[in-house]
């Protein structure tokens, strides 16, 4: 990636990379271009930011005549007066400075700092790699894993630090960030933006747990985010920082099953058909070609990052039993996709200041393809509060309006679980059927909750891995807060008015 930069310059302009205002802004000299990942915010990009001596002005929605003026501008040391926003900040921040309103005011920005202000590959601007031993710092925080994929999913990631450092053999440190659910944006925001903060995080953990190796496993489709990651492995082995052992990226399919962490790991050793493994033994002992594997998602590595950089600023389990942030994807009947990062003590309803809500709001579904139904978002984004309401932890709230049906989502829902699941057991291959079975039924005239009712905890406390168990909850969710519309669905109306019978 090109990055034009003149020693002591103090106008800096950052335009998103591998996009039309690239050209443009490389036209006027003597203005330094730092091409740039994407922010989260859609509704601002793409995004142009000029900077002057501590002072950032903001462009959204930019063109090129925009670019070519706020490059001509800084060629004189001057910023537009029209700015969408102007910033002030010290002239050495390392972090995307935000502004009061938009988007990017909402939530904390602390793992998505370097997001639309460094270039991808620029190990310099991000600090550098991070030394010392993190495992005490990780320990004493009681940091928990992020996302569906990561080996301690909302769990202490030390102790499966601990169990992989017990284990025979090499160990080795995979990040998953094969994430084929598409509403789950944060993972895929920092390979594209600020990769290198995920790689000193994976560095962090291989020095933890003795591992000789590094595997990035990505989605097959994710082309930028392979490039991005490419590039700063490049940029590492260019660098002055020293880096131990081997780091490939591998790309697996794009399945929603392939980001499991067990079933990542049959797609990295090339099985033709890709299913949940048996525990125990965790992959912590027995993973990767038999060799002890930690794995762990972008989110979780950047917030292990952020934890050893400056663990008075992250917090500790004595504070929080969640502490440090988690990123959140906000879609759903939205005009444009954003993801922001919470504080885990906040309220997920801050989530709405992020985006604009179309129609009239109904309904949020909170953790991506088998997140949880609720009314309300008044609830702490920390993982034991969100499940202790029954909602999931991926990093996604969708917000709908008042066309969407309760049933006939959570249907769609439970039809994706039947047609996606491995096949390996019982409760979750047969599970599924019977589930979507009983909801056509309700159409039919005969809602049975009782029936589903068991059926779901049998599948939630028998499936081999997460999926059986998570793939109950939508519509669990739905008939908690939405039990008068499964009932008026069996009398032979839709009080959305969307269903046909």
């Amino acid at each position: 990636m090109e990055e034009t930069r003149e020693e002591g310059a103090s106008s800096v302009l950052r335009v998103p990379a591998d996009s039309s205002l690239v050209g443009p802004a490389h036209d006027v000299e003597g203005v330094t271009v730092v091409e740039v990942g994407p922010t989260g915010a859609r509704a601002l990009a793409p995004l142009v930011t000029a900077t002057v001596d501590g002072r950032t002005a903001f462009a959204t929605n930019a063109d090129t005549e925009t670019v070519r003026a706020l490059a001509e501008g800084l060629a004189d040391g001057d910023l537009p007066d029209d700015a969408d926003a102007l910033v002030d900040h010290e002239e050495s921040r390392e972090t995307l400075p935000t502004p009061e309103k938009g988007p990017l005011s909402v939530g904390r920005r602390r793992v998505l700092g370097p997001c639309g202000w460094v270039a991808p590959d620029d190990v310099d601007a991000v600090g550098g790699l991070t030394r010392g031993d993190p495992r005490e710092t990780v320990r004493d925080t009681g940091l928990l894993g992020r996302g569906r994929g990561d080996g301690a999913p909302d769990r202490r990631i030390a102790d499966e630090w601990d169990r992989a450092t017990d284990a025979d053999g090499d160990s080795v440190v995979v990040v998953n960030a094969n994430e084929a659910d598409h509403r789950v944006e944060g993972d895929r925001l920092l390979l594209e933006s600020a990769p290198l903060t995920v790689l000193d995080g994976a560095l962090l953990v291989a020095r933890a747990v003795e591992a000789t190796d590094v595997v990035v496993y990505l989605n097959e489709d994710d082309d930028v985010a392979r490039t991005r990651v490419e590039s700063a492995v490049a940029a590492l082995a260019d660098s002055d920082e020293r880096v131990d052992g081997e780091h490939s990226v591998v790309a697996g399919p794009d399945r929603y099953i392939a980001g499991e962490m067990t079933m990542a790991l049959e797609a990295m050793e090339g099985a033709d058909r890709i299913e949940a493994r048996l525990r125990p033994p965790y992959p912590s002992e027995h993973g990767l070609y038999g060799r002890p594997t930690v794995v762990h998602t972008p989110r979780t590595l950047a917030q292990v990052r952020s934890c050893v950089r400056d663990p008075e600023a992250f917090g500790s389990h004595s504070e929080s039993d969640d502490p440090g942030t988690r990123l959140v994807s906000v879609g759903g009947d939205v005009a444009h996709r954003t993801t922001v990062e919470l504080p885990t003590g906040a309220s997920l309803a801050r989530v709405r200041d992020a985006v604009d809500v179309e129609g009239r709001f109904k309904m949020a579904c909170v953790g991506g393809q088998f997140g949880g139904f609720a009314r309300s978002l008044d609830v702490p984004a920390s993982a034991p509060a969100l499940l202790a309401a029954d909602l999931g932890t991926a990093g996604v709230v969708e917000l709908f309006d008042t066309d969407q049906c309760a049933v006939a989502t959570a249907g769609k829902r439970a039809r994706f679980a039947r047609d996606e699941n491995c096949g390996r057991c019982v409760p979750c291959r047969e599970g599924t059927k019977q589930l979507l079975d009983l909801l056509r039924d309700v159409y039919d005239g005969s809602y049975e909750a009782d029936m589903l009712r068991e059926l779901t905890r049998t599948m939630a406390t028998t499936s081999t891995c997460a999926f059986g168990a998570d793939a109950t909850r939508p519509v669990t969710t739905a008939m908690d807060d939405f039990e008068t519309e499964f009932r008026a669905h069996a009398e032979g109306r839709c009080p959305s008015g969307t269903c046909e019978f």
